[in-house]
C-alpha cells in the first residue's frame, strides 16, 4: 500500500487539498475528522474513535467503524495511526488537527514522531502549513524563499546534513530544546535533509 490519508478533528485545511494530497489507497477518519473528509469529497473507508464529537448521524454501510469507549488511554488520532500501521503503507498524511486545543496540537506533533511508525513517511497538513517527520532522510519541496524550521523531537537529532537551504548544516547536532534550526529558508525548489539518529520535524509554514 502506497499512501493513506488520516483525517483528524480540530480545524482542518480547506485550500487546494486536491492539489497537495496524494492519491490515497485508504482513507481513515479519526472521530470528527469524518465530517471534514466527507464535506471535502473524500470517501472514508474506516472510522476510528469514541465518536463523541462527530456530527454525522448516519454512517454509510461501506464504512468500517471501529468504536472505542470514551475512557481510553490514547487519542482518536493515535488509535487511527495504530490501525493504519498494520496495512504497512509507504506514506501517511494526517489532515487537520490544528488550530484547536494547544495540548492536542503538541501531543499530535509528538505522536507523529513516535518510533512505532519510523519506517513510514509521515506528514501533517493543517491550515498553517505542512510538517514532515524525518527519521533518516527526506526530500522536501518548497519555493525559493519559503521558511522551513527543523525541530528536534524527543531528544537530540545527530549528524544532521542539509542541502538546498540558506543556512546549511553539516554533521550538526540539534539538541532537544534548541531553536538553532528555526526559520531557515529554501534556496531552491527542494531541500535534502538527512540525519544519523533522532527525529526532526520539518515545518513549512503556510505563506498565506
Amino acid at each position: 500500500m502506497e499512501s493513506v490519508l488520516i483525517f483528524a478533528g480540530g480545524d482542518s485545511p480547506t485550500d487546494h487539498l486536491d492539489d497537495e494530497l496524494p492519491n490515497a489507497d485508504l482513507v481513515v477518519a479519526a472521530d470528527s475528522g469524518y465530517d471534514f473528509a466527507v464535506a471535502s469529497g473524500f470517501r472514508v473507508d474506516i472510522l476510528v474513535g469514541d465518536l463523541d464529537s462527530i456530527e454525522t448521524e448516519v454512517i454509510p454501510s461501506h464504512v468500517i467503524v471501529e468504536r472505542y469507549p470514551a475512557d481510553k488511554d490514547a487519542t482518536d488520532l493515535e488509535l487511527a495511526l495504530s490501525r493504519v500501521v498494520v496495512e504497512q503503507p509507504e506514506r501517511i498524511v494526517v489532515v487537520g488537527g490544528g488550530g484547536g486545543r494547544v495540548d492536542h496540537e503538541l501531543a499530535t506533533a509528538s505522536l507523529l514522531c513516535a518510533d512505532d511508525w519510523s519506517d513510514i513517511e509521515v506528514d501533517w497538513v493543517t491550515n498553517r502549513g505542512w510538517a514532515h517527520v524525518i527519521h533518516r532522510r527526506r526530500i522536501i519541496h518548497g519555493d525559493v524563499g519559503d521558511t522551513i524550521s527543523l525541530i528536534p523531537m524527543g531528544g537530540p537529532a545527530v549528524g544532521v546534513h542539509t542541502q538546498g537551504l540558506r543556512w546549511r548544516l553539516d554533521d550538526a547536532t540539534l539538541s532537544h530544546g534548541t531553536t538553532q534550526g528555526v526559520s531557515n529558508e529554501f534556496i531552491g525548489p527542494v531541500a535534502d535533509v538527512r540525519l544519523s539518529s533522532g527525529c526532526l520535524l520539518a515545518v513549512v509554514p503556510s505563506s498565506g
